[in-house]
């Protein structure tokens, strides 16, 4: 099971454009999340569907449409150089195949917030940030964190919007799974398959356990409020 140079690799370029991803992502999807979880306006239920879309459309749609939008003469065409077929492209992809996770985790946390004490400190006298940043946040932290590990975990699993996107470049763009789907059209490479298989679903469980218990513990904050 032990990895060779190329492959440990692989393994920090995956970590580095999900992580990459994740974190260019969380400010995005808290700030959609908040407007869905308290504003009302027409056309929210449009937008709501717009976030979740990339959950049900094929990835190699959603991966031919960021094709489009940085290719030269693309509205982001200027962008092009810098992202087509490289390791920011492929975080690009990924960020945008975890926002409707992370936006939902995170809209749910805020939603479960008890709005009679957000209430109570604007009888107080609190302004809208102050409740803000003193109550709604803090109790939405476990759910923020929730949302940024699923949003990390499903980035490195990201393959078909990236490989449409960027494509598989060795050392650039290819992570986990493109590497994988590479050794599986390689004969003889089923042991390759199996190590990168490993690390891909060793880490992969870990995040989804850390975010069940992120989840675990913010309803028992609820809970006991």
């Amino acid at each position: 099971m032990t990895l060779t140079p190329d492959q440990w690799g692989v393994v920090l370029l995956s970590l580095k454009v999900g992580g990459v991803a994740t974190a260019a992502t969380l400010p995005v999807a808290f700030a959609i999340a908040w407007v869905l979880a308290r504003w009302r306006f027409p056309g929210k239920l449009l937008i709501d569907a717009a976030v979740h879309l990339p959950l049900v459309v094929p990835p190699v749609v959603t991966g031919w449409l960021l094709l489009i939008a940085f290719a030269p003469g693309g509205p982001l065409g200027f962008a092009s150089d810098a992202v087509l077929f490289r390791w920011t492209g492929a975080a690009i992809a990924s960020a945008v195949m975890a926002l409707p996770l992370m936006v939902r985790a995170i809209r749910l946390s805020i939603e479960a917030v008890d709005a009679r004490l957000e209430n109570a400190a604007r009888t107080l006298g609190a302004g809208r940030w102050r409740v803000f940043a003193s109550i709604t946040l803090p109790l939405s932290i476990p759910g923020i964190l929730a949302a940024a590990i699923l949003g990390f975990a499903r980035a490195l699993g990201e393959f078909g919007a990236t490989i449409t996107f960027v494509s598989n470049v060795p050392g650039e763009t290819e992570t986990l799974p493109l590497a994988i789907y590479a050794a599986l059209s390689v004969p003889g490479g089923e042991g390759i398959v199996w190590r990168l298989a490993a690390v891909s679903v060793a880490l992969s469980l870990a995040a989804l356990v850390a975010s069940e218990l992120l989840a675990r513990r913010a309803g028992r904050g609820q809970h006991v409020l």
